[in-house]
């Protein structure tokens, strides 16, 4: 089901042919049930409440999916001005560790910036490792730095605070790209859709089979763009590291 739910554009085939098939399989159990002559009005009441609800739960899992999206745009800019910040305290250490420093958090930058922009398995794990041992570099050098002033003082302090804050806002931000619509939630809401769509097969039945598409079309549309906003790194719709890049180019070197 994970699967799935990575590859946006396959849950949208995958769901628009299961639901109108099932649609098909509720005509079918309509044409061929004893009970031709069933209430019309109680069963319209039935099915405008399920479809109601469907809508619900349709909204509700779109609201869950956004709210993660903007959770990821939130830490992509909280990450740069965390760096940011920190390159520019960098100044309150000696001119060596500063220098040193600096370049090691520019590459640690580029890194993270990677991390964003990449949809490669092997070249993200390449990436993880490699921010990995740029966190141990960075903070070994500012904690080196500032234990070997004697009685150093709070601005230089603040420097290794500033880092600290480097260090905690990828962690943030990798915790919230994991955060993604539960798969209960999912299971539910497809479950759903498809009772739906075998009432409304059963409902309709002796109408064309082209006019049962409808609802599955939109339903699978609706899917497919709640699980493209939720997909991190698959998709049409990815969060971009603007704040990151725009920090690289003012950073780096003339």
């Amino acid at each position: 089901m994970m699967l799935l739910l990575n590859h946006p554009l396959v849950l949208f085939v995958i769901t628009l042919a299961l639901l109108w098939i099932v649609s098909q399989i509720g005509a079918y159990f309509r044409k061929v049930s004893l009970d031709k002559d069933m209430d019309e009005e109680h069963f319209s009441l039935i099915l405008g409440a399920t479809l109601t609800l469907l809508g619900l739960m349709i909204g509700f899992t779109f609201a869950m999916a956004i709210s993660r999206y903007d959770q990821r745009k939130d830490y992509e800019e909280r990450e740069a001005n965390a760096i940011g910040t920190e390159y520019v305290r960098l100044d309150l250490l000696s001119a060596a560790s500063a220098a040193e420093l600096r370049a090691l958090l520019r590459e640690y930058l580029d890194q993270r910036i990677v991390y964003y922009t990449n949809r490669d398995s092997e070249l993200l794990r390449q990436t993880r490792a490699k921010t990995s041992q740029l966190q141990s570099e960075l903070w070994s050098e500012v904690t080196a730095s500032v234990t070997a002033q004697p009685n150093a003082p709070p601005n230089a302090v603040s420097a290794l605070s500033g880092m600290n804050d480097v260090l905690n806002s990828e962690g943030y931000t990798e915790a919230a790209w994991l955060n993604r619509v539960p798969l209960a939630a999912w299971i539910l809401l497809i479950s759903i859709a498809a009772y739906c769509n075998f009432l409304l097969g059963y409902r309709a039945h002796g109408t064309t089979s082209l006019l049962l598409l409808v609802l599955p079309i939109a339903l699978a549309i609706s899917f497919f763009l709640i699980a493209d906003i939720d997909s991190p790194r698959n998709g049409v719709i990815h969060v971009q590291p603007h704040n990151l890049e725009s920090l690289s180019d003012s950073l780096r070197p003339h």
